[in-house]
């Protein structure tokens, strides 16, 4: 890493990479908007180069570059790190001699830099993170109008920043408000649980059954809306996150679990509607089956597969899939089909009881 020269090094230099942190645009792809406005200034000025820079601590980065395949220069040698140590535009009609940059190694050197004018990227807190700048290898003169106008561009790329910047800070506060929500929507459904224990130990052995047969399911979707918010990444482990929320199932159920199957990662958006259909298939596992629950997770052939399968007694000759009354599979049907999936259903192929499978495409 090149020393910088303290003499391009403004006062505020650590308030000032605060604030460029802040925006977080370092590095960040190219952007439309901000090419059109360099594009824009190039043509105003009659120039082959400008640029949108911004200056890091060692290095100066181009958030847009246009006319120049550089990405980012040194510090050092720029002429951006001098434009930001005042607030006034930093012109040099004639680089080649004018005692401000007689040394600079594009003046002097094979880049032959003779025209520059540069606009801090000033935000409202009153910190230079970059410039607006135009470039070029004849010298030319520069009046009051042009340099209006560069101002004026200067601060719609600061009105980009300071859009996206809001835009970020607003979806991190949606954020925050809906994990707190989600806080409270598992605590009131557990506290409901709760309640519903506690009037089925009151109740007469029909009313009780019921009841905490109630309690154990609103338990069930509370661990289903936990183990779902927990996942802050864009893909997460499925078998992970199955075998996670059937421990907390099995607890509930009072009924063992065994989780096996593929390694496999899917988007976030489609765990929620996977952990439901997992709980309502487990739940009604140990409500009509018997014995151990085996949940199995398959990736073949294009296609998720997730399978329960009980030990019960196992489907009555009679039972259509399709036309069946109860709530828990129409509810499984619905979900399925958020996912782009169907629900299908067998007798264990591995003995006793009944399998329930829904599949989707990956």
């Amino acid at each position: 890493m090149n020393a910088v020269s303290p003499v391009i090094i403004p006062q505020n230099e650590t308030h000032r990479i605060e604030a460029v942190r802040r925006y977080d645009i370092l590095d960040t792809p190219p952007d439309g908007a901000f090419d059109r406005i360099t594009a824009i200034a190039a043509r105003r000025f009659g120039v082959p180069i400008s640029i949108i820079s911004i200056v890091d601590y060692d290095r100066i980065w181009f958030k847009s570059h246009h006319g120049l395949a550089v990405k980012q220069i040194g510090r050092d040698p720029g002429l951006c790190a001098s434009a930001i140590l005042a607030d006034i535009p930093h012109v040099l009609p004639n680089a080649a001699t004018d005692p401000r940059s007689l040394a600079n190694p594009l003046v002097a050197g094979e880049f032959g830099l003779r025209f520059y004018a540069g606009v801090p990227l000033r935000t409202h807190d009153g910190f230079n993170l970059g410039t607006l700048c135009v470039i070029d290898k004849e010298p030319r003169p520069l009046n009051q109008g042009q340099i209006d106008d560069l101002r004026d561009l200067a601060s719609v790329v600061m009105d980009q920043m300071e859009l996206r910047l809001s835009a970020r800070r607003a979806v991190a506060q949606a954020q925050m408000m809906a994990k707190e929500i989600d806080h409270r929507v598992t605590n009131s459904l557990q506290f409901i649980s709760g309640m519903l224990s506690m009037q089925s130990r009151a109740a007469d052995a029909n009313t009780a059954t019921h009841l905490q047969m109630a309690a154990n399911l609103v338990a069930a979707v509370a661990q289903v809306h936990r183990n779902f918010y927990t996942n802050e990444a864009e893909e997460v482990s499925c078998i992970t996150f199955l075998r996670r929320l059937c421990a907390d199932l099995s607890g509930i159920l009072g009924r063992p679990i065994d989780v096996h199957g593929d390694e496999g990662k899917v988007p976030t958006t489609r765990i929620q509607p996977i952990g439901l259909i997992l709980n309502e298939l487990v739940t009604n596992a140990a409500k009509h089956g018997a014995g151990m629950i085996n949940v199995e997770y398959t990736i073949s052939g294009g296609r998720h597969e997730l399978t329960v399968c009980d030990e019960g007694e196992g489907l009555p000759p009679d039972f259509d899939l399709k036309n069946t009354e109860g709530l828990g599979m129409k509810v499984v049907r619905a979900l399925a089909g958020q996912v782009g999936g169907s629900l299908s259903a067998q007798a264990n192929p591995r003995g006793r009881g009944a399998c329930f499978k829904v599949s989707y495409p990956v």
